[in-house]
């Protein structure tokens, strides 16, 4: 089979917008929501379990076509931000789906409310369903009256959710310009980028100035649009659902108790010379007396090696064949059954995804391959999401999906087969030097850079509480950046603009931490492996095919793994002060 670069083709969800299908589609998702209506008189302490399990089955079908409507809507979005007729579509669909929501949410305001003798009983014997069960009445303490839960759904149509689209179609649009050997490129964010990683220095400062130039021209609207998703985030969720602190609402979602995110991010800080090492070692090699921040992710040797796409794609699937046949397998289908967007193109949302639908689907995938080793690397991570899904798709639907930290062991971990796959069959020495400078650059990429974002989002929303201004979040940014990076990076002053162009932090607060909590755990993971052998497969399969069936807690500690432990998470970084050991070792090439 050839690999070649192509838009995804959406219809195994539905044809069009517009088609009959999907019209169908509203008519049966109103039949559904109304048979489910009709069950909300006989929800009460007494619910016979059969009637209990068959309002779930009901639910689940509701949610599960509703999914499909939803995530069409998703990707035909992000495949042309700039289509004003898919903008349209997707702020109807999210407005039907808030109706929807209100209209369903009777339910799990009942389960809720149930007393604890009651909700055991049902959760007993519901099978597969139980977590989800569990989970859900973990918001009990956070969870309002019908008619505010209503309101604040219908709400967020026009207030979170519209901002964060606006927010992603003006930065989609965005055109970068950069002089290259005296011919000025028009490029999207994702080409620009590739200059950032080049053995120029000076076309590496052109690219961030101009990254940050552009971003910087919108940077205070940005700012406010953020300032409002904050405000917005403590209204609700500190004022009136009375969460202890903005973080602890993506804990609970996550199911991470605070206490664990508190102890990963301190062993980042306390952490954070490793990487300082790193980059005084990276300047050696650049012949620098100290880096800029437009060179942490120089590589440090010019090698023009590039990949076309069906290289890339067949490097992945023999790296994860040569792991497990059945993880080849299951990438695989992704690009059999047209579901990866690989193209770069104006219009379509910059960056890399991995988006699930149901059990039974496989799921799509974006990418922007440009043909370097990290585009590689990129399709192995959104693939490895793909293969996670799939090899939970005995769950329901509403257990299969893992929470977002557990979410980034297998593409985590697949980026890592692929770097040992590649570091085998690579005979070009520069290719393989720069392939092992590439995994240190992108731990600090996937662990420091990630957690720093976390730390800063917590204090930008103390800021923002205490009404700091725009200006001041950026300096904020700066000051950031300037402790995680000591005397071993010069920090110019562009990127007290990084900020405003992370869409992780716009789109799902503290999200990023996932990141960390997934690099660090898939290290730990990753040599028990070079230990364990093939001994080690069933073990880290099982921990893949729970997806989100249990608890991050008991899904970690079934393999072996305490997340309360700060010496588990040190265990990480001790990992990558070895690599950087070794790359002390290897004598410095001019």
């Amino acid at each position: 089979m050839t690999y070649t670069e192509s838009p995804w083709n959406l219809k195994d969800l539905f044809t069009a917008q517009d088609s009959p299908e999907m019209k169908a589609a509203f008519d049966e998702l109103d039949i559904k929501v109304v048979e489910f209506e009709a069950l909300r008189p006989s929800l009460s302490t007494e619910i016979p379990l059969e009637a209990f399990l068959n309002a779930i089955r009901l639910l689940e079908a509701i949610s599960r076509l509703a999914n499909r409507i939803a995530v069409f809507a998703e990707l035909s979005f992000a495949a042309d931000t700039q289509d004003q007729v898919i903008q349209a579509f997707q702020s109807d669909v999210e407005s039907r789906m808030a109706v929807i929501a209100n209209r369903t949410l009777f339910f799990s305001l009942w389960w809720k409310s149930l007393d604890e003798a009651v909700a055991e009983r049902l959760m007993d014997a519901s099978g597969d369903y139980s977590y989800w069960l569990e989970e859900m009445r973990h918001f009990k303490p956070h969870t309002l009256t019908e008619p505010e839960e209503k309101v604040i759904n219908i709400k967020d149509v026009t207030g979170v959710m519209a901002t964060v689209n606006l927010y992603n179609t003006i930065t989609n649009r965005y055109v970068f310009h950069l002089d290259v050997d005296g011919e000025v490129k028009e490029l999207t964010r994702g080409e620009l980028m590739v200059f950032a990683r080049s053995y120029d220095p000076d076309l590496r400062l052109k690219a961030y100035q101009e990254l940050y130039r552009v971003y910087g021209q919108d940077g205070i609207t940005l700012g406010q649009m953020y300032q409002t998703l904050v405000r917005d985030w403590r209204n609700e969720n500190l004022d009136m659902r009375h969460f202890s602190s903005p973080m602890a609402v993506r804990n609970l979602a996550n199911d991470i108790p605070d206490d664990v995110v508190d102890t990963l991010l301190s062993v980042c800080q306390d952490n954070t010379s490793v990487f300082q090492r790193f980059f005084q070692l990276k300047a050696r090699w650049l012949g620098m007396e100290r880096l800029r921040r437009y060179d942490i992710y120089a590589p440090v040797i010019k090698t023009e090696k590039k990949y076309n796409f069906n290289d890339a794609s067949e490097m992945v699937f023999s790296a994860f064949r040569r792991f497990e046949p059945k993880v080849s397998t299951l990438a695989l289908k992704v690009l059999e059954q047209d579901h990866l967007d690989s193209e770069v193109r104006k219009g379509k949302m910059s960056g890399a995804f991995c988006a699930t639908v149901a059990p039974d689907i496989t799921p799509w995938v974006l990418v922007n391959y440009q043909g370097k080793p990290d585009d590689v690397a990129t399709l192995a991570h959104e693939l490895g999401h793909a293969v996670h899904s799939q090899l939970a798709s005995d769950h329901s639907l509403f257990t299969f999906h893992s929470s977002l930290p557990l979410a980034e062991t297998a593409s985590t971990f697949g980026e890592m087969v692929l770097l040992d796959h590649l570091l085998a069959t690579e005979s070009d020495a520069s290719v393989r030097q720069t392939l092992l400078f590439r995994q240190v650059d992108d731990a600090y990429a996937t662990v420091m850079r990630q957690a720093q974002f976390a730390l800063f989002e917590r204090h930008a929303h103390e800021l923002v509480q205490n009404g700091a201004t725009v200006d001041e979040l950026s300096n904020a940014y700066l000051e950031n950046l300037h402790n995680q990076f000591g005397d071993a990076i010069e920090v110019s002053d562009e990127f007290r603009w990084e900020w405003v162009s992370i869409p992780h932090i716009y789109q799902t607060p503290f999200y990023v931490y996932a990141y960390t909590f997934g690099q660090l755990l898939v290290l730990s993971l990753y040599q028990q492996y070079k230990v364990e052998g093939d001994s080690f497969k069933p073990r880290y399969l099982g921990l893949l095919s729970a997806g989100g069936s249990k608890s991050p807690e008991k899904i970690l500690s079934d393999a072996g793994i305490n997340m309360h432990s700060a010496s588990f998470w040190q265990g990480g970084f001790d990992v990558i002060r070895n690599l950087i050991n070794q790359l002390e070792t290897i004598p410095v090439v001019k």
